[in-house]
């Protein structure tokens, strides 16, 4: 039984896979503002007020018509950790959550999209789950019970373990913490009255609706 909650502060990252550099495009990348491809994690923070459990109803922010449905699998440290390495970085995770990262669609990852990321109810999580591989674990999004997305965790740029190393060279993580592996760049999205379910084999499943009028 997985005892550790999640209690802390949870960090995401962006552009961590292959397919979402791409996508993106690398002659973007290498121009202003970016000047390149991220050197170390580039991260964001989802505080408190995003986060509610499975089968939660979220609000669409007033004015907005859809949200991106980011599926992530979030790391929940079991210990607090600095200075990892990849060998030992797993060692901290006390176990894992299916994370449904909600943002209003944004082209820009120069600035900090704190309206886009940080609306009230734009992280339903899963409960903890135990510690899986994780190097090919499928993560599938549904909307209205068809398949828009099935993506691999294989293709991160940075492993979880790497992630972790990578993240805890320049800052001290804290037991409860969460730090979310990567979603994709422009992910699906989601209407008012939409029902979503996000599911990884081994993991479980997440599933909230989307509603319209201003999150409370």
């Amino acid at each position: 039984m997985i005892k550790q909650k999640v209690s802390g502060t949870v960090y995401g990252v962006v552009l961590n896979d292959h397919a979402s550099v791409c996508k993106i495009g690398a002659e973007v990348l290498e121009a202003a503002p970016y000047k390149g491809t991220p050197k170390a994690p580039a991260m964001y923070i989802k505080p408190a007020n995003t986060r509610v459990a499975c089968g939660a109803e979220v609000a669409l922010p007033d004015g907005a018509a859809s949200l991106e449905v980011g599926a992530s699998i979030g790391l929940v440290m079991g210990r607090a950790a600095a200075r990892l390495t990849r060998d030992n970085a797993l060692d901290a995770v006390a176990g894992i959550v299916l994370a449904g990262d909600l943002s209003l669609p944004h082209a820009s990852y120069y600035r900090p999209a704190i309206r886009e990321k940080c609306f009230d109810g734009s992280l339903p999580l899963s409960s903890v789950k135990p510690l899986v591989d994780l190097s090919n674990l499928v993560l599938t999004t549904e909307i209205d019970g068809q398949i828009v997305e099935s993506r691999s965790l294989a293709g991160l740029i940075r492993k979880p373990a790497q992630l972790l190393a990578d993240v805890t060279e320049f800052m001290s993580l804290r037991q409860g913490d969460v730090l979310l592996v990567g979603v994709s760049y422009q992910a699906p999205q989601a209407a008012a009255g939409s029902k979503i379910t996000l599911s990884a084999e081994g993991v479980g499943s997440l599933s909230f609706t989307i509603a319209e009028g201003v999150a409370a």
